[in-house]
């Protein structure tokens, strides 16, 4: 009885230290045009489509967060959501699907994303993602594209390769020369690459090389996380990760192990990058363990 008592404390402890880690998250919104917008709070950022037909989201960050989302996309729009569109599975930008699904909105994913959500998946640093309920689970799904038709607009999902996680779709509002790409782009950080659970890092750079062909130099580009952004944005960051992974494969040729490798030396001229969630240390870590046997 004791231990049953225990563990039902500690779970109250972390239910209550979850809820409060969101308590003081402000939700903050960036206008595009007269009808696109991008939200940020904690989480991957969050584009809004508004309109007439009901109101698009794309991501939607955690749970906890919802009743601060609905309220923002209120002062957008009395419409109602009808369509949530997943970039990838992660909770920090699919957390919110099963309150909005029980609101009505429809989700939308591609095949992977549903699968990843309907089964626990072991995340690094010893984490896991236990499954969602069925409410959060993708209604539909894609494999390499998609077009949604609402508002007038066209909203394009394209699925290229695993790169940031094995599901991820570049969200492309063409009529209004806006894309959104999810992780696959931390705008002047080191990327997140999922390769636990299907990423990869040539994958990523072949969908970053595929997005600044879809762009031009009036492109907006939504990034995962950070703020909005450009094609220089993004071809700084293309120009960053092919620096830095042929440093990377240059030390792997000279049989530099992982742990004699110098960082600093691999990730000179973007140490600043390292400010963000992923440290210098661990994005290179990332890479030897792709492009050689270390790194476990």
């Amino acid at each position: 009885m004791k231990t049953i008592i225990l563990s039902l404390l500690s779970f109250l402890f972390i239910q209550v230290a979850s809820a409060q880690r969101f308590d003081n998250v402000e939700i903050t919104v960036e206008k595009i045009n007269e009808n696109l917008y991008v939200l940020f709070g904690a989480g991957g950022n969050i584009a809004v489509l508004t309109g007439s037909e009901g109101t698009v989201m794309i991501d939607n960050q955690f749970a906890p967060l919802s009743d601060k989302i609905q309220s923002a996309i209120g002062e957008l729009s009395s419409q109602p959501i009808q369509y949530v569109i997943n970039t990838h599975w992660h909770g920090d930008h699919t957390g919110g699907n099963a309150n909005f699904a029980k609101q009505g909105a429809t989700i939308i994913a591609h095949e992977n994303v549903r699968k990843r959500l309907m089964t626990d998946n072991v995340r690094p640093f010893g984490r896991t993602s236990e499954a969602q309920p069925e409410a959060a689970w993708p209604r539909l799904t894609f494999d390499k594209n998609m077009q949604v038709h609402h508002n007038g607009v066209s909203i394009q999902l394209l699925h290229y390769h695993a790169g940031h996680t094995d599901g991820d779709a570049l969200v492309m509002f063409g009529d209004y020369n806006v894309l959104h790409m999810g992780d696959i782009f931390f705008k002047d950080r080191f990327p997140f690459i999922d390769t636990a659970l299907g990423g990869d890092p040539d994958g990523l750079i072949a969908i970053v090389e595929a997005a600044l062909m879809l762009s031009d130099a009036n492109t907006t580009i939504i990034p995962g996380h950070g703020a909005v952004s450009n094609k220089e944005d993004l071809r700084r960051y293309h120009q960053m990760l092919l620096i830095v992974k042929g440093r990377v494969m240059k030390a792997i040729t000279a049989g530099t192990s992982l742990e004699d490798v110098d960082v600093a030396t691999i990730v000179k001229d973007y140490e600043t990058w390292g400010e963000g969630f992923i440290k210098p240390e661990v994005f290179v870590k990332t890479l030897y363990k792709a492009y050689s046997d270390e790194g476990e």
